[in-house]
């Protein structure tokens, strides 16, 4: 019987699969949270922001780029037939990784109480410096695992079997979201330990759940071996060392990790700036600056995360068919790739965007129950999970065409605006009698837009490469989004847009999407958008029919 999910995937497919999984991950990883927030609180919700922001900083730099640097390698050697290398590369990535999550892990456990005295300091009625200290520890577990299992990831991208590593990162959170409620609930109901216990049992939870994850892909692997050994060309091999491989490893990964890195370095300029710059210029207390911070690094964070996943997907897919054409030296196929990547993420982002902020209150209380500030921080911080997309996008196109210097100019343009407007734009808003916390949020994407912009601008300029049909499929995709904005506007003088009842709220918010995406499917099939971003082939597999 043949394994269905060992299936290679072209670009749109893949995209589609890759997107898929990481977006089914992402809905679990909000559904969660209803419980867990009740669970644990905004106090152990900034205190699992906290380690999280580490955890993700740190990955960042011993994991992020080497999964995607394999993909990539994997697909230019199976592309040229250097099928040894192929395999050798592999192995070689496993030890750098595991390598680099062992020092990380290492630097984690020893400076776990200087990292929680930087975000801390001096404040008092929040979380302690030992409680972050703690958790810090606890999630460092995980980086002695998720390396690997990305590297394993990785290689089965490179070989366009997408649907296998979406498996696995369903299986991965599916643990971690058991464990997480579990656990928490555990601890702190039936044997009634501390908060900061509780949350170091959630944070523990990527371990397991990477681990079980892990052991799904080796399983995998061994059992498919003739797919991966499969030849597709014979052509005689050159010799391709050691330490040829390592460097075209560093090669590919260091501009991926910095991606990454500046990713993380957005959330780390939050995590060090948003409770001492709220406290200090707008006057909030310490617990409800913390309560913010809570939000937009975790609760808020979650929904930004679904349409962050569909940027994930689209590169997943993107980079070794990107990768294929770049060799292949087809300017026509990686403008027709380029434009769908990004068409894509507008497809799917804006919409999702423009209706979870309309309905901030109801989606809010659905899973976090009635707040002061949350709703409002959604309603706008939504907005960011667009942005980050399309940077990573655009950042992940100019590492496959090597310009290593606009990538790091746009990741240091981005990040620098970030810093030098984070604190200055809480003071403005705050002036303006606007939520002080929507100057933290204006930085972001200003950042994110900055970097996306400047790559656009080398990519057109220096490549040659035409935005001709992201120009026409954004006008039509905004025209929908519009279309749907307003259909949803007139229908809230039949149906409220809130409830104090969280059951109401579902109901509420299911028939506003259900109306709102019929209305942007119709607009979009009718105008011929929906075929000109996903292509024909791609949809008459879902029968979709001119």
């Amino acid at each position: 019987m043949k394994d269905k999910s060992m299936r290679k995937n072209n670009f749109i497919t893949g995209a589609f699969v890759a997107t898929l999984g990481i977006v089914i991950t992402k809905i679990l990883g909000i559904l969660y949270v209803i419980p867990f927030h009740s669970i644990i609180g905004d106090k152990g919700g900034a205190l699992y922001g906290y380690a999280y922001t580490i955890y993700l900083f740190f990955m960042s730099i011993s994991t992020a780029g080497i999964p995607l640097a394999i993909s990539n390698i994997v697909s230019e050697y199976q592309t040229l037939g250097y099928y040894s290398a192929k395999r050798r590369a592999f192995v070689i990535g496993k030890r750098i990784a595991l390598l680099l999550g062992v020092i990380s892990f290492l630097i984690l456990i020893v400076c776990a109480p200087m990292l929680a005295n930087m975000i801390i300091g001096n404040l008092s009625g929040g979380n302690s410096v030992s409680d972050v200290t703690l958790v810090i520890r606890v999630i460092s577990t995980a980086i002695l695992v998720v390396p690997v299992l990305s590297i394993y990831r990785g290689y089965f991208e490179g070989h366009r079997f997408m649907i296998a590593p979406s498996i696995s990162q369903v299986i991965e959170q599916v643990v971690r979201i058991t464990i997480i409620i579990l656990g928490s609930y555990l601890t702190l109901k039936v044997f009634k330990l501390s908060l900061s216990t509780a949350v170091g049992v959630a944070v523990f939870a990527a371990t397991v759940g990477a681990f079980i994850s892990y052991l799904y892909l080796v399983e995998k692997r061994i059992k498919n071996r003739k797919k991966f050994n499969e030849k597709i060309r014979p052509v005689n091999e050159p010799i391709i060392s050691t330490k040829q491989i390592v460097k075209k490893i560093v090669f590919y990964a260091v501009p991926f990790i910095l991606i990454d890195l500046f990713k993380s370095l957005y959330s780390c300029v939050d995590m060090v700036t948003v409770v001492k710059g709220l406290v200090k210029y707008a006057k909030y207390s310490t617990s409800d600056a913390e309560v913010i911070m809570s939000m937009l690094s975790t609760w808020a964070a979650k929904f930004n995360m679904i349409i962050a996943s569909i940027s994930a997907g689209v590169i997943v897919s993107l980079i070794p068919n990107l990768t294929k054409s770049f060799v292949d030296k087809d300017k026509q196929d990686m403008t027709k790739k380029i434009n769908q990547a990004i068409s894509i993420v507008l497809f799917l982002a804006i919409p999702i965007a423009v209706g979870v902020s309309f309905l901030s209150r109801s989606v809010w209380t659905l899973f976090y129950g009635s707040s002061t500030y949350g709703p409002s921080v959604l309603s706008y911080s939504i907005f960011i999970g667009l942005f980050m997309s399309l940077f990573t996008v655009s950042v992940s196109i100019m590492q496959v065409f090597k310009d290593y210097k606009v990538l790091l100019i746009s990741l240091f343009s981005g990040i620098i605006v970030k810093i030098l407007l984070n604190t200055y734009l809480i003071g403005v808003f705050n002036h303006l009698k606007l939520p002080p916390y929507y100057g933290i949020v204006t930085a972001t994407i200003i950042g994110y837009l900055l970097s996306f912009i400047i790559c656009l601008v080398v990519i057109r300029k220096k490549y040659g490469i035409s935005y001709e049909d992201v120009v026409k499929n954004l006008f039509d995709i905004l025209c929908a989004a519009i279309l749907m904005g307003l259909v949803i506007s007139v229908l809230k003088f039949f149906i409220p847009l809130y409830s104090d009842n969280r059951i109401f709220n579902l109901v509420i918010i299911l028939i506003y999407f259900l109306i709102g995406a019929l209305v942007y499917f119709i607009y979009t099939y009718k105008t011929k958008t929906i075929v000109n971003v996903f292509s024909k082939g791609f949809l008459k597999k879902f029968k979709i029919k001119k």
